[in-house]
């Protein structure tokens, strides 16, 4: 019996910078399938250099752009990686080794280490500002994007696993990347907002900010990362009124 084939699923926006290192820890794949959203820089000669099969266009939401990459998957079983993420060793050996004997429909979650420049930064990601682990490997039609610009929806099928060894996820530079990453998900989030037709309440959004720092800082152990869970858990916890505050106050 043949073994199963594997699949990575990148999809990236002028990401020279990080695609070389993503694609290289790639190459224990089958097949590699890059995605490039309106891409300005050398990303697609990058992909290609790594044997990767390109597809390039422009999508205003993330959820399409992503479902037309695991869409063009062919192998038995899908990895999606982030350029800013790296699949270390151990992670591709018990990808493979699992993979190799798993049946689907099937779904895993992987484990995060999230790092802000070269601070490993574990505990109190989540509330739509970092995630600690993420359904990456999965059978194909196990994992569909919703059509949101920002954080889309995931509508999931088959069983839900877990694998152990963690992905290496280059978050941010520093705090100034931060400020700017946080400037531009609250900026696509106001949009969905304005789109949906709702864009709830100020008085909901204010309680939210408490709600979603204590859920990052307390429950998600933000707290043992001292000053930088504090950071995080503030980012979370501003970012539903931040976007709120957009939708309400400004424009498209």
């Amino acid at each position: 019996m043949k073994p199963p084939r594997l699949s990575a699923v990148v999809v990236a926006r002028n990401e020279q910078e990080q695609l070389d290192g993503c694609l290289a820890a790639l190459a224990f794949c089958d097949e590699i399938v890059v995605v490039l959203d309106r891409t300005t820089d050398g990303s697609g000669a990058i992909a290609r250099n790594h044997g990767a099969r390109v597809i390039e266009g422009g999508w205003e939401l993330e959820g399409p752009r992503r479902n037309t990459g695991l869409e063009a998957a062919t192998g038995d079983w899908i990895l999606e990686v982030d350029a800013d993420e790296r699949v270390s060793p151990e992670l591709a050996a018990e990808v493979v080794a699992t993979i190799a004997s798993a049946t689907g429909p099937a779904y895993y979650l992987i484990p995060f280490d999230n790092y802000i420049g070269r601070q490993r930064v574990r505990y109190g990601w989540g509330a739509s500002w970092g995630v600690s682990a993420a359904v990456r490997l999965f059978t194909p039609g196990a994992k569909v994007w919703g059509n949101e610009r920002i954080h889309p929806s995931l509508a999931l099928s088959g069983q839900r696993r877990w694998l152990t060894c963690r992905m290496e996820h280059y978050v941010d530079r520093d705090i100034s990347d931060m400020i700017t990453r946080f400037d531009r998900y609250t900026a696509q989030r106001a949009r969905d907002l304005r789109q949906s037709g709702d864009i709830g309440t100020l008085p909901r959004n204010l309680g939210r900010v408490f709600a979603r720092f204590y859920k990052c800082y307390v429950l998600r152990k933000g707290y043992r990362e001292g000053a930088w869970g504090v950071l995080i858990a503030l980012f979370a916890g501003l970012f539903p009124l931040f976007s709120h505050l957009r939708a309400r106050l400004e424009d498209d």
